[in-house]
């Protein structure tokens, strides 16, 4: 069974010897093996020196549904301490936040797509740690879509967010150790950073086959099977096809009220289908776009994870719908995670050239073979960062 840091400073709490006192950023995912928190981990293990806790996005509890859903600060209920959101009136730890502390430990279930938010929490950490002369230590978890795979075109500079501070394409194949040893490195983040890795992890394992359990890491990825087909359809949050938010498996349906299921499968490119299978549905979202209207669409099925695309299949969704329904399909508008001169999806893709490419008709396999370059750029420099 894979090991994850977390077990490992556990089993050995003198790695952490010269650590100091101790923040965490954590939330409901950071379990054990047999589902205990992290932070009473901590609190036994270390029962002086932790100190302070951090949540990121959603609140450490999974609470806050959608984006720009602030949480608060609190007091742990168990350990007394405070618990800093660092999605709140800041999304980086201020120099208050970090006042007696020696080390944030960061125990974070990243799901291996760019614009999930928590790796840029755990980015911001290190910069206020970097600045106020701070350590962190991130205790390494598995990449539950494989380390290997790599899909989508490189984020523009200029549409840098709070979904993608760096050029990356969406699916990066990196843990977020890794991730932030790439990103500490070259873009200079100056933060006295170390990994305690993963033991007994193969690179080309999706997370069903750690051994581990699933917590759901956010409100909207409630299994590991949300995570694989979550690259692309995260695409869907910047248009008015509903993405299932609202309904039971989030990112695995989609729809609206006004999709012709039938006239669909006939536009899709079937190319972009290969390992998945789209099974005909439709769902009324309790909440979020469309709320109580009966929408239309598909649940995908993927029935070979080494071989489905997800950003490919999304593009390949999206060319549909603006061919089929030009006048019902719509970008949505900002304001996006912050960002309020840029349409979301631009945000999102983070090269709005792929959006015009899609309102030209161009094919989608035409579209990747202009960042196949970059993505290979990308590959060779990731290698300097793997620990796998």
């Amino acid at each position: 069974m894979v090991v994850v840091g977390l077990r490992k400073i556990l089993d050995d709490p003198a790695i952490l010897s010269s650590a100091g006192r101790l923040g965490l950023l954590y939330n409901q995912a950071s379990v054990d093996s047999a589902f205990r928190p992290t932070p009473d981990l901590l609190g036994q293990a270390f029962p002086d020196r932790l100190a302070v806790l951090f949540g990121p996005q959603h609140g450490v509890w999974g609470t806050e549904q959608d984006n720009m859903k602030e949480t608060g600060h609190a007091i742990h209920p168990r350990l007394g301490i405070p618990l800093y959101s660092l999605y709140s009136e800041t999304r980086k730890p201020t120099p208050l936040m970090l006042e007696g502390l020696d080390t944030i430990l960061v125990d974070i279930q990243d799901v291996g797509t760019r614009v999930y938010t928590y790796a840029t929490t755990v980015l911001h950490v290190m910069e206020a740690c970097s600045e106020a002369g701070k350590a962190v230590v991130i205790l390494d978890r598995p990449n539950p879509i494989n380390g290997v795979s790599l899909e989508g075109n490189l984020l523009r500079p200029a549409y840098s967010s709070f979904v993608g501070p760096f050029p990356l394409p969406m699916r990066h194949g990196l843990t977020l150790g890794e991730l932030m040893k790439l990103y500490n490195e070259v873009y200079s983040i100056g933060c006295r950073l170390s990994v305690i890795p993963i033991h007994g992890w193969d690179r080309n394992a999706f997370f069903e086959d750690t051994g581990l359990p699933w917590v759901p890491p956010s409100p909207n990825m409630p299994l590991p099977e949300t995570a694989l087909v979550y690259p692309g359809q995260v695409m869907l949050e910047g248009t008015n096809i509903s993405e299932g938010r609202g309904a039971t498996r989030p990112f695995e349906v989609f729809g609206a009220p006004f999709v012709d299921p039938d006239r669909f499968l006939d536009s899709l490119d079937k190319a972009a289908v290969n390992g998945a299978i789209l099974r005909q549905t439709m769902f009324r979202p309790a909440f979020n776009k469309w709320a109580g209207q009966v929408c239309r669409g598909f649940q995908i099925h993927v029935t070979d994870r080494n071989v489905f695309r997800p950003y490919r299949f999304t593009l390949a969704a999206l060319a549909a719908f603006l061919k089929l329904w030009p006048d019902n399909f719509v970008w949505t508008d900002p304001p996006y995670e912050y960002v309020s001169d840029k349409l979301p999806i631009d945000v999102i893709i983070g090269d709005p050239s792929v959006r015009r490419g899609l309102e030209e008709g161009r094919p989608v396999l035409e579209l990747e073979s202009q960042w196949e370059d970059e993505l290979n750029q990308f590959k060779k420099l990731r290698s300097d960062f793997l620990l796998y």
